[in-house]
């Protein structure tokens, strides 16, 4: 049955300017990270991305590494927007990333200019696209001059391979050179996706002072820490959960003080009447230098537990005390 999308979508959804652009993004984006490759079933993924879409989530994030195998999520996607979301396009903000490993050889990682117009042209394939809306450099590369691999971003636009750019995983003294390059270039830096979350709270530090004053958009990853900010955990490791048996949550990272904090947060999330996870998201959203949260979802009912911290995200001061007091090992 052809799906329409919902006409209530945009009921609920609140949207905040990213930077000092005129582009809007959805508190609430999803990540096709591991959830969305040739282990997963198009049906549970074309059910989720409907889900998404028809509660007013607009923001669609790839990268070309995203699987498993690497390139999988991306023509994953790019199947289901082909049924499903064609009608939807100009509704849509789509993402994806280049630079970590994709192919063999030396062209297949980092930032050089032959590796990142090379890699979106395979992800524009992959996607079934003319266009991403959003391109990012995925990590800083050692190598490879600054200047060459802003210079492929600006280039990528210029093209009209994608609307805006961004970067991720820079610190906070290349995201300013970068900045500072696609500003004379004439293509200013759109939008920054770090690590953040109760657990990581580095671009507190300095990271989010540069992208304040540079006005550019911050979109959080890995808000929960990878399941830990979540009730997952509480009671031990389940044998079917990602500490399990996923390399990218090892149990080492569950460690005794870790969990006393979580506990300690569950708490309290519980007595303002919400799951951990969404106290977690509903935080990271406190001030409006966050622009959206990038969730990852491997079932619908992890996207709802999501979007109810719409209307119950706000802390009282009093809360918000606690809440440092725990992050900082004080009670």
């Amino acid at each position: 049955m052809p799906y329409v999308a919902n006409t209530q979508r945009y009921a609920n959804m609140e949207y905040r300017l990213c930077g000092r652009s005129g582009l809007r993004l959805p508190l609430i984006s999803l990540g096709l990270w591991h959830n969305f490759g040739d282990n997963s079933r198009q049906d549970n993924c074309q059910a989720m991305l409907r889900h998404a879409f028809d509660h007013g989530i607009t923001h669609f994030d790839l990268a070309n590494n995203y699987g498993p195998p690497p390139g999988s999520a991306e023509s994953q996607f790019g199947r289901i927007l082909q049924q499903d979301f064609l009608p939807y396009r100009d509704e849509m903000i789509i993402s994806t990333k280049a630079g970590f490993t994709m192919w063999d050889g030396p062209y297949g990682d980092w930032g050089s200019k032959k590796y990142l117009v090379a890699s979106l042209n395979q992800s524009l394939k992959r996607l079934n696209l003319d266009y991403v809306d959003i391109f990012y450099h995925h990590r800083p590369d050692p190598n490879t001059p600054l200047e060459e691999t802003m210079g492929a971003l600006d280039l990528i636009v210029r093209q009209g391979k994608a609307l805006y750019v961004g970067i991720s995983n820079y610190p906070a003294d290349l995201a300013k050179d970068a900045i500072d390059i696609l500003k004379q270039l004439g293509t200013p830096c759109l939008i920054h996706q770090p690590r953040y979350s109760m657990l990581v709270r580095d671009p507190e530090t300095e990271l989010f002072d540069v992208l304040d004053d540079e006005g550019v958009g911050v979109i959080a990853y890995s808000p929960l820490a990878g399941g830990i900010l979540t009730d997952r955990y509480l009671q031990g490791i389940p044998a079917d959960s990602r500490a399990a048996g996923n390399p990218s949550l090892p149990p080492e990272r569950l460690t005794s003080a870790v969990m006393a904090k979580v506990k300690k947060l569950n708490d309290l999330a519980s007595s303002r009447g919400q799951k951990l996870s969404q106290m977690a998201l509903s935080w990271l959203l406190r001030h409006d230098r966050v622009t959206s949260l990038l969730i990852g979802a491997s079932r619908i009912s992890q996207i709802d537990d999501a979007l109810g911290i719409i209307n119950n995200r706000h802390f009282s001061q009093a809360e918000l005390k606690v809440i440092e007091l725990i992050l900082e090992g004080d009670i």
